[in-house]
């Protein structure tokens, strides 16, 4: 289909977009559609699977991080964790940004079920990654200097502003990597997102609530001096900064890119069947 056919289909403003744009639109509206249709106990295992395949990271990270002494190494380790999410189909939060927004935009899904797909995703999170920190603790005792040690680093900022600035791009790192994974199909270059994902988080230190709370929990297990009120004021700072940094940095810029096409389809100028057959 021509671009002059695409205008007189959509109208004569909605779209005049490359194709790759009109892909993108169309791949985020189904994904997201789909992830916030899901019924409750699909929701809620994968949602705990994904706190225990970001422990399973942490497992790597602890162990390169003792054996080397390395932010650089722990965090490609890590990506193991983030590589996992995306091939067992699991969800961690901030991944929640994009997809399910532009599926709400388009008309193919309400904002109940996206604060619906948001709460019991990072309640799940930290339900598995607790039960697998636990685990973690109780397996590998000489592993505890090296949690405690991440832990505090995370928790003890040197001020107010770092650590809003820190939660700010790891929410936008792990919002910008699922979109970067969702759009190709080879595993391979999945691979190559998730160890640079986490290369930058982890070597970075960058304050991920869901990511760091599984640290934290396995070092206050280990017995760490961090207090639960201590974590969770710290917590809710840096989850709130999370989700900033994921919608206005990275999800609110592509939705305006493509907005002529989502209000298109929420509009019923052109139905998602046929947004699909024409990338097809």
């Amino acid at each position: 289909m021509t671009q002059k056919q695409q205008r007189k289909r959509l109208g004569k403003n909605d779209l005049d977009l490359e194709d790759a744009l009109v892909e993108e639109a169309t791949a985020t509206v189904v994904e997201g559609a789909n992830r916030l249709n899901r019924k409750w106990p699909e929701l809620v295992v994968t949602g705990v699977f994904g706190g225990v395949d970001v422990g399973l990271g942490i497992l790597a990270m602890i162990l390169v991080k003792q054996a080397t002494g390395s932010e650089v190494l722990a965090g490609m380790a890590f990506g193991i964790g983030l590589l996992a999410l995306r091939l067992a189909h699991s969800e961690l939060f901030t991944e929640e940004f994009l997809l399910p927004l532009n599926a709400v935009v388009a008309g193919q899904a309400t904002m109940m079920q996206i604060l619906r797909l948001w709460s019991v995703t990072l309640i799940t999170n930290l339900a598995g990654g607790l039960a697998f920190a636990w685990l973690i603790v109780l397996g590998l005792p000489d592993y505890h200097t090296v949690l405690v040690d991440m832990a505090l680093s995370y928790i003890d900022q040197p001020s107010l502003p770092v650590m809003i600035a820190l939660s700010l791009l790891a929410g936008a790192t792990i919002t910008l990597s699922t979109r970067m994974q969702q759009g190709t199909a080879d595993d391979v270059v999945s691979a190559i997102v998730c160890m640079s994902t986490g290369l930058l988080v982890i070597g970075f230190g960058m304050l991920h609530g869901a990511i760091n709370a599984i640290v934290i929990f396995a070092a206050m297990l280990a017995g760490a001096e961090i207090s639960i009120p201590g974590f969770l004021q710290w917590f809710g700072i840096v989850i709130v900064f999370n989700m900033l940094g994921g919608l206005l940095i990275i999800a609110l810029p592509r939705i305006i890119r493509t907005r002529r096409v989502l209000w298109a389809v929420r509009a019923g100028r052109i139905s998602l069947e046929e947004l699909e057959d024409q990338i097809d």
